[in-house]
């Protein structure tokens, strides 16, 4: 369940810290009862950007496999071969 929290209990860096950390999700930080900022452990930042990358790659798989832009295993395989001596 996210964690929403004012503005104003920023001040209290530790806590949202501790939260961060203990939860591995981030904490929504609204400003006049709306959205402003995200606050989240470097953990959790770079598990989301490991995952936006991941998607990235499979957009663009999915897009060269609808163009027709796809090889055999077996094919790719010998020109990684042949291309690198093994």
């Amino acid at each position: 369940m996210p964690r929403i929290i004012p503005i104003r209990e920023l001040k209290n860096t530790n806590n949202i810290a501790e939260i961060c950390r203990s939860t591995n999700e981030p904490v929504f930080v609204t400003k006049n009862g709306y959205g402003e900022l995200v606050v989240m452990s470097m953990e959790t930042y770079e598990e989301q950007l490991r995952r936006l990358e991941f998607y990235q790659e499979l957009a663009i798989s999915e897009k060269q496999f609808d163009e027709g832009k796809i090889k055999e295993a077996r094919a790719a395989l010998s020109e990684l071969r042949a291309k690198y001596a093994l």
